[in-house]
């Protein structure tokens, strides 16, 4: 692992540390620095601001768990793992939750949802497109990804604020059981409403 990898690291740590009492609005360079025992003028080669030091966070360490699993077949595989990492990062990410801004944690999950979402209606749609010959339009692909980004995002931010009480399994057997069929159906029947018009 580089040099640089690992100041960058040693940096989250610290903060994530200082996230579990201090809310991050209120969390200093000073105090990210002196936690980890790391100089200001390093900090500031690494990152321009605690903001861009939670970014690289969400971009480094959540994004491993969504990058294979873009498929219909495999999707639940990487909502669960996200799921648990959240579990693990709970403080972190509670925090993070409740910060908002530019970098704020909502808007870096609904972008990494809508990844994931449309890997699965591009998979179910080559899927439709093979076997009854049917193809959806890209409009009908990003109304559909747009609809459940935003449905999984609301019910997994609802989850971080009700405190994880309930397990990843669970919820993402829930999530689970409202897709089956649920995105094959409206994929299906969005390319015949286009069909008709």
């Amino acid at each position: 692992m580089s040099e640089s990898l690992l100041t960058k690291k040693a940096l989250a740590l610290s903060i994530k540390k200082l996230m579990e009492t201090i809310p991050l609005s209120k969390i200093s360079i000073r105090e990210i620095t002196n936690t980890c025992g790391i100089n200001r003028q390093t900090f500031y080669y690494h990152f321009k601001d605690k903001f861009d030091l939670v970014n690289w966070i969400y971009y480094t360490e959540a994004i491993e768990n969504l990058d294979d699993c873009k498929s219909y077949a495999h999707w639940t595989d990487g909502m669960f793992k996200t799921l648990v990492y959240f579990m693990d990062n709970k403080s972190f990410y509670t925090n993070a939750l409740n910060t908002p801004g530019q970098n704020a944690f909502d808007g870096y999950l609904f972008k990494k949802t809508y990844d994931l979402i449309m890997g699965v209606v591009n998979d179910i749609s080559t899927s439709i497109n093979a076997s009854l010959g049917i193809k959806v339009s890209i409009t009908d692909k990003n109304f559909i990804a747009d609809f459940y980004t935003h449905a999984f995002v609301g019910i997994t931010v609802q989850w971080i604020k009700n405190k994880m009480v309930e397990s990843p399994k669970i919820l993402v057997g829930k999530l689970n059981d409202v897709v089956e069929g649920s995105m094959l159906g409206a994929l299906t029947r969005s390319s015949n409403y286009n069909n008709e018009k």
